[in-house]
């Protein structure tokens, strides 16, 4: 059964956002997702320091099954990337709120994480959409 940690915001499209103390958000794919995926294969990064903007594609993830787009949780500058997926994706399906997260953004509107869905509201979604 998935995991749908408390402490994350989420986005339908079943991406994670962690608020970190600096004020920087991680973002990976939630536990759901992977399950769905499969063997995840290749992960493709958005550019160090790029911008990206809240719901748009941000990079893909690549499993045996599908190919899904990663969207960002919010707007601003890609301040982190997890080069260890480069040569290990799989960390995904390990560790998807630990180890396999996939970037980090610097937000330029942090009030933006307040529209993501809680916990108990993405587990709703992803049960909707095992029926």
């Amino acid at each position: 059964m998935a995991e749908f940690p408390d402490n994350l915001h989420y986005l339908d499209s079943h991406e994670w956002a962690r608020v970190e103390d600096d004020g920087t958000v991680t973002v990976g794919i939630s536990d759901h997702a992977q399950e769905s995926l499969g063997d995840v294969v290749f992960v493709e990064m958005p550019e160090l320091n790029s911008e990206v903007s809240a719901k748009n594609e941000a990079g893909v993830v690549e499993s045996v099954k599908a190919a899904s787009d990663i969207y960002a949780p919010v707007s601003g500058t890609v301040s982190a990337v997890n080069e260890q997926l480069e040569e290990a994706p799989e960390i995904v399906n390990d560790s998807p709120y630990d180890d396999g997260w996939f970037f980090n953004i610097t937000p330029s509107n942090l009030d933006e994480i307040s529209s993501l869905l809680t916990a108990s509201e993405y587990q709703k979604v992803c049960e909707e959409e095992d029926h």
